[in-house]
């Protein structure tokens, strides 16, 4: 079996009791709220790639604060001739501020809206998965970077 890895870098980006979120079309064309980040480029420190996705999707210079944690995920997927792959996925979360830029939607990327949502909204949005990870890592600030299994 076939297997891939892939690396992406996140923000939680909270002010005024609100969060940063991007807007993605999701499976079946139902837009889905995400995490500002994406996948690091070879050669590419994380640091660096949470810096430049959050711009791309939102517009914001943002000043990295600190570094929240990992959230990894491993599964199979289809692959080409219907082989599987055994896909692994490391999503870096980082804590940011807006330094500086102004809000505005990504063109031609993979996010169509780019908004704050008040953090108390955040449970009636249709998002994916991380969102939560994300607040989680952001409220609890556990020592190892890494959530329990099993507790919500």
């Amino acid at each position: 079996m076939r297997r891939t890895l892939r690396v992406a870098a996140y923000a939680v980006v909270v002010r005024d009791g609100q969060i940063l979120l991007a807007r993605s079309p999701g499976p079946g064309g139902v837009p889905e709220w995400v995490l500002p980040g994406g996948g690091m480029e070879h050669g590419e420190d994380p640091y660096d790639t949470v810096r430049r996705e959050l711009e791309e999707e939102t517009g914001y210079l943002v000043e990295v604060t600190g570094f929240l944690g990992i959230d990894s995920s491993r599964r199979t997927l289809p692959g080409r001739l219907r082989r599987p792959v055994d896909h692994q996925g490391l999503r870096l979360v980082y804590e940011g501020r807006v330094a500086s830029g102004e809000l505005r939607h990504e063109i031609g990327g993979s996010t169509e809206l780019a908004a704050w949502q008040p953090l108390d909204a955040v449970p009636g949005l249709v998002r994916v998965g991380l969102v939560d990870t994300a607040l989680r890592l952001w409220r609890e600030r556990p020592a190892t970077g890494r959530l329990e299994p099993g507790r919500g």
